[in-house]
């Protein structure tokens, strides 16, 4: 699969300045970084996660590598992250 395009990258953004306002409004701490270094930041793990899509696919054992759709493996990696970074 490619890098996303570079409006599916713009919508990412978007979508992360509008919960970074409303991170703000709840008073939650956010990084102190500029509009432009949150594109380069999306546009970097877009980058990383096209270059080591085989090395994720490939760490999923058998038969689940086989039997997943490249959509299924992608929201299995989303709630993995998601326990794992996201607790609150």
């Amino acid at each position: 699969m490619a890098v996303l395009s570079d409006q599916d990258r713009f919508d990412v953004w978007a979508d992360v300045m509008r919960q970074t306002a409303i991170s703000l409004a709840l008073d939650e701490p956010v990084g102190n970084i500029t509009k432009q270094d949150l594109r380069a930041a999306i546009d970097a793990l877009d980058v990383w996660l096209n270059d080591n899509a085989a090395s994720a696919n490939s760490a999923i054992p058998l038969p689940a590598r086989t039997a997943l759709s490249p959509r299924q493996k992608a929201s299995l990696l989303m709630y993995v992250i998601s326990k794992r970074y996201l607790r609150s």
